[in-house]
């Protein structure tokens, strides 16, 4: 998809989205997607920064450096639950579609903006409203659940503060719901003159399967959320033993939305590294149609899986064994990408820069997430290892090591055609030292303490992790100062970066094609699309 193939005029850099209009209030109430992008940015990015204020709270305190605990058991098991809401429901999941998507897919499929603006809008706010209500929480009557909100603990032995917790995720559930339905739309209805479903973009099939499943899945999740509620302010026995309840049921429940979910947050990471992998090797991706069917493959296989968390749960041994066969085909389209990936690169043209340290970064971290959990899919291994750090450990190599490093890539590979401006390739390498360097010594030791026994969410431990404990500390730090450095890095690009070309990259998507940054309606003509998307011959 070449600009030869490509019948499109540039639009003018002196008038673009960035000017097109002027105040906050032109920002607050625009139904420009790329706005609504960047707004959802500097949102995701705020929570983030509180989501991770609590995590250096939490491994401060388990590396007992001095004599006294920092924390005490309650403000523990409340930094740990805001840490883990914060981080899954307003930053992983909604991080790349609400920010990078919103910004990216309709320009990559040559329309002027979303099928439905208005609700695009509405989605923000909904996401705005409910994080609010979720942190007033942290205020008022705080949460100690941890972020899975067991029952009964949750409906019957804590504090009212998860009623807010929870009417919040309800609340944002909306904004997943009504992204995803506007994102099915917009690629089925807006598309280019000549660009069928097999000239997308591999960003596009991301985001459309991981759309499919916030449609589905998330009213699950909305339901379980309200009859939490419903049983802690009316006392029905839904889940409470001592109402009649069965505890176990919103095990299945909640898992049926979130193992979903964790799809919700991995599949746009992997549609990101697609962009990056072909962008950065300057060759024509390899298994264009076997990346875009495992990205569906995955979203269909993604509801069938719930149950291998609750291998200890009291399941009967057929169902363990059905579980676990099925977890481990999701690593069979999951291989597919990865093998493609490296072909892709095989032979290419491959250069170093930032979004491409960070692709490669993905690669590594997610490849080691998706081993260890095939030692977790195994009922035999799980036994041992399940609630312990061993799980914590696979849980933030996939979400951490994967989603945000994808977004981080993600972040560096689109700015220039964001903001017209080009962030310092060396700040871009330096986060990536300290975020690559910093996550593995944070949490490969924690395979090794859960290997030993050391079950996660606990206050205290014995004696003999302590040393491990305070390496995954210091490697903490080091996260936090590479994210700290990435920061830097983007404001500093924002406001001082050089002017950036239209295509910086030499990538062939259409939204190179356009200028940087791009008008208000994305192109100045409709472009034509006469072949791939990845046309690099």
């Amino acid at each position: 998809m070449s600009s030869a193939h490509t019948k499109t005029e540039h639009g003018h850099a002196d008038h673009n989205y960035l000017n097109h209009g002027s105040g906050i209030w032109s920002w607050m109430t625009t139904l420009d997607h790329k706005r609504i992008g960047l707004m959802y940015f500097a949102t995701v990015a705020t929570l983030f920064l509180i989501g991770g204020f609590f995590a250096l709270g939490i491994r401060l305190h388990l590396a007992k450096f001095g004599a006294e605990p920092l924390l005490d058991p309650d403000t523990y098991n409340k930094f740990m639950t805001f840490h883990g809401a914060i981080m899954v429901f307003m930053v992983i999941i909604p991080g790349i579609p609400a920010f990078l998507g919103n910004f990216v897919l309709p320009i990559q499929l040559g329309a002027k903006d979303v099928a439905f603006p208005r609700l695009n809008l509405a989605s923000y706010y909904i996401f705005i409203a409910g994080a609010l209500i979720a942190a007033s929480s942290m205020i008022f009557n705080q949460v100690d659940t941890g972020w899975t909100f067991y029952t009964p603990y949750s409906t019957a032995k804590t504090s009212n503060g998860v009623i807010l917790l929870v009417l919040g995720a309800f609340t944002m559930g909306f904004s997943s719901i009504l992204t995803g339905l506007n994102f099915i739309v917009t690629t089925h209805k807006l598309r280019a003159p000549g660009m069928t479903m097999d000239r997308i973009p591999l960003m596009i099939w991301a985001l459309y399967s991981t759309s499919i499943i916030q449609i589905l899945a998330t009213p699950i999740l909305a339901i379980t959320l309200l009859l939490i509620g419903a049983e802690k302010t009316l006392g029905v026995g839904i889940f409470d033993p001592d109402l009649g309840g069965d505890p176990v049921l919103f095990q299945h429940f909640f898992w049926f939305y979130s193992h979903p979910a964790v799809y919700i947050m991995i599949l746009p990471a992997m549609g990101v590294i697609s962009e990056l992998i072909t962008a950065f090797s300057k060759k024509t991706i390899f298994g264009y149609r076997a990346i875009a069917y495992s990205s569906v493959a995955i979203a269909a296989v993604s509801f069938l899986v719930w149950g291998h968390h609750m291998f200890v749960s009291g399941q009967s041994t057929l169902a363990g064994i059905v579980f676990s066969i099925i977890t481990m085909f999701v690593g069979v389209p999951t291989a597919i990408k990865l093998f493609n990936w490296i072909s892709t690169m095989y032979r290419g043209t491959v250069t170093f820069e930032a979004p491409m340290l960070f692709a490669l970064g993905f690669m590594f971290l997610f490849t080691i997430g998706g081993l260890t959990g095939v030692f977790l899919a195994s009922t035999g291994m799980d036994v041992h290892f399940h609630d312990t750090y061993f799980v914590v450990a696979h849980f933030h190599y996939v979400m951490v090591g994967g989603t945000l490093m994808a977004l981080m890539g993600g972040i560096y590979y689109w700015f220039p055609k964001m903001f017209g401006r080009m962030t310092s390739d060396l700040g871009g390498r330096i986060s990536w030292v300290l975020i690559f360097t910093g996550f593995n010594v944070t949490f490969f030791p924690q395979f090794v303490l859960g290997a030993m026994g050391m079950p996660r969410r606990y206050f205290d431990y014995l004696p003999e992790y302590t040393n491990l404990n305070q390496i995954s500390t210091v490697g903490s730090w080091l996260i936090g100062l590479g994210f700290l450095v990435g920061l830097i890095t983007i404001i500093h690009g924002i406001f001082k970066g050089e002017k950036a070309s239209d295509n910086p990259w030499g990538a062939k998507t259409l939204e190179w094609q356009t200028s940087s940054p791009p008008p208000h309606e994305n192109f100045t003509t409709t472009p034509t699309v006469t072949a791939g998307p990845y046309d690099f011959r």
